[in-house]
């Protein structure tokens, strides 16, 4: 096992790490189609407790444009809990209940609004690659560091800053492979 392995591994770890958290913030972002990913980050208040809503309720996609969410205690405080989330949140939709459940119907998205959410979405992309970077310039510090205390020769050294620029070449074109298909996801209709 050559000694510069362990920043290799911790890169990888992070580059993965910043690569789902992509995906999760992506997955939040509404395209027009339903999706439970929408609401994973909201939170209600459960008997005075802020609850994420996946554990008070199951959320399901009877249809394309439509969330429904069943909460698991039938109490109309906490449908009225779980209804007040949506509406603080930033999600612009208008929750219909029916004493049961509630609905969210998606309205279809404008151009324009189409147009916001792929800018926010790069906006996103970028602000992880700004992440990849960072985490880019700490491994190699670590291996210039490695050099100078002996425990790395010049070639070495050189091999690992060759090898992290190779990890973020790949992980970046995964990016863009997200970036585009987030894009064509949000201007589909």
């Amino acid at each position: 096992m050559e000694p510069y392995a362990p920043i290799l591994e911790s890169l990888h770890d992070k580059t993965e790490k910043t690569m789902q958290h992509l995906r999760d913030h992506l997955a939040q972002i509404r395209t027009g189609r339903a999706a439970p990913a929408l609401v994973d980050t909201l939170r209600a208040d459960y008997y005075g407790t802020p609850t994420p809503l996946q554990q008070l309720a199951h959320i399901s996609v009877p249809e394309p444009r439509q969330l429904l969410i069943k909460p698991f205690d039938a109490s109309p405080d906490v449908l009225k809990e779980i209804e007040k989330a949506i509406q603080k949140s930033d999600l612009g939709l208008n929750p219909q209940t029916d004493g049961k459940a509630i609905r969210l119907v998606m309205p279809p998205l404008s151009g324009e609004q189409r147009q916001k959410l792929v800018g926010k979405v790069k906006e996103i992309v970028e602000q992880n690659r700004v992440a990849l970077r960072n985490e880019r310039r700490d491994a190699n510090r670590h291996a210039d560091q490695m050099k100078k205390d002996g425990e790395l020769t010049e070639d070495q050294c050189k091999r690992v800053h060759e090898l992290v620029d190779k990890e973020l070449k790949a992980v970046e074109a995964r990016m863009d492979e997200v970036l585009k298909a987030k894009t064509k996801e949000i201007l589909e209709d």
